[in-house]
């Protein structure tokens, strides 16, 4: 039987608008290269979070920084030298906790013992992050693999790549659209701050110094205000103070966080606005009654980031450290 010509353009089409280096990633990249990478992920992973239950919201904002900022390559674990300020030097960066980093180096270091010099820095995180994900309750998505880390570092390239916690929402959709994400999508991947936490001095200004004659922000619940008062009371004279992102359930990856919005919950001025702004309130309303929902374009939403940038064939290498300075820098 004859067909028409042009059903057969159809999936050649969808092959041309990938991108090239997206073409390149699989599931079953190191299959034959490096067949226990999974189980050595997984046990790193499990064994830290035991350890250190807050791993996984912190390897998971290691993650964010990482790809936000010129893709997910790992430029975010390499360390400043005498020549070059590094990202992790920027000062949205410098509260990124300790044990993601460590958490990465552990992995990095145990899969070098078994096949030494085949598995990227930026696909461990990228493994890493999704496994943690998991861990603490949420989905569980794919990651397709063969990410180079990148040959660069710098400070310089971090400032307006990530939102702060007074972020506009206007200047947030900016950013994520500039990267190619929706409002939809944008909204789901905040849904990343069910789990974690923030310090006072991130938002301390909504407490007690909002406005002139309105010291404390009215989108706060007024006990959930006072509450905050009483944790942040010394932040200028403790800079490490702070206060989980989810102050129901800040251990578990559910869709509790959109449920906060809607009680006055919300930590960050920049998570209350998204309640407020008619183009992401219909998804945070969304979200807040349907965690299937939330779960479902958040695995999406994780899955397009995590292929965000990526650097393969002679765009990158493979370190065989995760927390070095390559002397390319130098």
């Amino acid at each position: 039987m004859a067909f028409p010509s042009f059903l057969f353009l159809i999936p050649l089409f969808l092959l041309l608008s990938i991108p090239c280096s997206e073409s390149k990633l699989s599931t079953d990249y190191y299959k034959n290269s490096c067949p226990n990478l999974e189980s050595i992920i997984r046990e790193t992973v499990t064994n830290k979070q035991i350890n250190n239950p807050t791993t996984a919201a912190a390897t998971l904002r290691l993650f964010f920084h990482d790809c936000m900022v010129g893709g997910c390559d790992a430029s975010v674990l390499i360390s400043s030298n005498s020549f070059n300020k590094a990202e992790r030097d920027a000062d949205i960066n410098l509260s990124l906790p300790g044990d993601a980093f460590d958490v990465i180096v552990r992995a990095k270091t145990a899969i070098e013992l078994s096949c030494p010099g085949i598995v990227s820095c930026a696909d461990i995180l990228a493994l890493a992050t999704r496994n943690f994900i998991n861990m603490v309750g949420g989905p569980l998505y794919t990651v397709r693999l063969g990410r180079k880390d990148s040959l660069l570092s710098k400070i310089s390239s971090v400032e307006g790549n990530l939102p702060r916690a007074n972020t506009t929402v206007d200047e947030i959709i900016r950013l994520f659209e500039s990267k190619k994400f929706t409002v939809q999508e944008m909204v789901a991947l905040n849904g990343a701050h069910t789990i974690g936490f923030s310090h006072c001095k991130e938002f301390a200004y909504r407490l007690y110094n909002y406005k002139k004659n309105t010291p404390t922000d009215p989108g706060y619940h007024p006990k959930y205000a006072a509450a905050l008062k009483k944790v942040c009371e010394n932040y200028t004279k403790d800079t490490a103070m702070s206060a989980f992102n989810d102050a129901m359930t800040p251990s578990k990856f559910d869709n509790m966080y959109y449920q906060n919005l809607l009680r006055g919950l919300g930590l960050l001025e920049s998570d209350n606005a998204l309640l407020k702004d008619p183009r992401t309130r219909p998804f945070v309303q969304l979200y807040a009654t349907n965690q299937t929902a939330f779960f479902n374009d958040f695995a999406r939403a994780m899955e397009k980031l995590s292929r965000y940038g990526i650097k393969t064939g002679r765009k990158g290498e493979v370190r065989r450290k995760c927390d070095a300075f390559n002397s390319i820098q130098t």
